[in-house]
Formats: structure tokens, C-alpha cells, sequence
């Protein structure tokens, strides 16, 4: 029998460690080691990525309901979602925390957190090779939305610049 503790192991647990680990000492480190707030650019940048940061993971919670989970094994019984902000990137919700945590480091002008918040843009890609994995595995759509749908950053069209 499964234990619980081998269950979070087996969906995935240990990035969802290393994952609050990185993202409590972007926030704990601008704390503690804040820059000299004189530079209201890098400030203004820093609040800019943090709004960005908060539409993605906002718009990618809303479309995946119910089918969102911690882990990056995908919840059995969950369906591929491709629309909303999932039809721009396949991970909206890693690149939420990127960008937010670069933005909070920017806000802080915190050298420490910056390195941490940086760190996560290698993190996440490691984490998300390991999850589109499960992911080809359970759903046979998932290669063709592979190849159309960017990882973190949505490519701009001309349609998307016209006003």
C-alpha cells in the first residue's frame, strides 16, 4: 500500500520542496537584505514584473481549476487544458513566479534576492521538462501542444501589437 508520504514522493514531492525553499528566500531575503532604495527605474521595473507576474498566475489558476495541482505529476482523471492563458504558454504558473519574484527583488533592490529569484528561471525549466514528461505520458495531445505552445514566454504577433 501506498503510503502518504510516498505518494507526495511519487508526484513529484521534492520539487515542490526545493520549489517553497527558493520562493521563502526570494521574499525573506529582500527583507532582511534590502538595497539603498534610490533607484526608482529599478523600482518602477521590479513593480511592473510583479503585476505581470500576478496577471499570469491569476489568469492560470482560473482557467485550470480544478486540474491544478503542487506537484508536477498531473492530477488522474485531469484533462489537458490549451485555452486562456494556457493557449499563449504551457507554463503560466512558473513563469507567475518568476517574474513576480524577480519583480519583488527588483522592488527591494536586494542583491540576495535577486540571486535567489534567479535561481528559479533554472528550477523551473528542470521542473518543467520532468512535468511535460508525466505529461506526454497521459495525454497523446500533449506533443503537438508542445510544439505550438511556447514554455514561459508568449510569442508577440502582429495582431497582439495592433491596437
Amino acid at each position: 500500500m501506498n503510503s502518504p508520504a510516498n505518494n507526495f514522493l511519487s508526484r513529484g514531492g521534492r520539487w515542490v520542496i526545493v520549489q517553497s525553499i527558493l520562493m521563502t528566500a526570494v521574499i525573506v531575503l529582500a527583507v532582511i537584505f534590502p538595497g539603498d532604495w534610490t533607484r526608482l527605474a529599478v523600482i518602477a521595473i521590479g513593480v511592473g514584473l510583479f503585476g505581470v507576474g500576478g496577471y499570469f498566475g491569476i489568469a492560470g489558476v482560473f482557467v485550470l481549476g480544478k486540474n491544478r495541482t503542487p506537484f508536477p505529476q498531473p492530477r488522474a482523471g485531469s484533462k489537458l487544458v490549451q485555452h486562456g492563458i494556457y493557449a499563449r504558454v504551457r507554463h503560466p504558473l512558473y513563469t507567475s513566479v518568476m517574474l513576480a519574484s524577480l519583480g519583488w527583488a527588483l522592488i527591494w533592490q536586494s542583491m540576495a534576492a535577486l540571486v535567489a529569484a534567479l535561481t528559479l528561471i533554472p528550477f523551473f525549466h528542470a521542473k518543467a521538462r520532468r512535468e511535460e514528461s508525466w505529461l506526454r505520458e497521459q495525454f497523446p495531445a500533449y506533443a503537438d501542444y508542445e510544439r505550438r505552445v511556447p514554455r514561459f514566454v508568449p510569442r508577440l504577433t502582429t495582431k497582439d501589437l495592433s491596437l
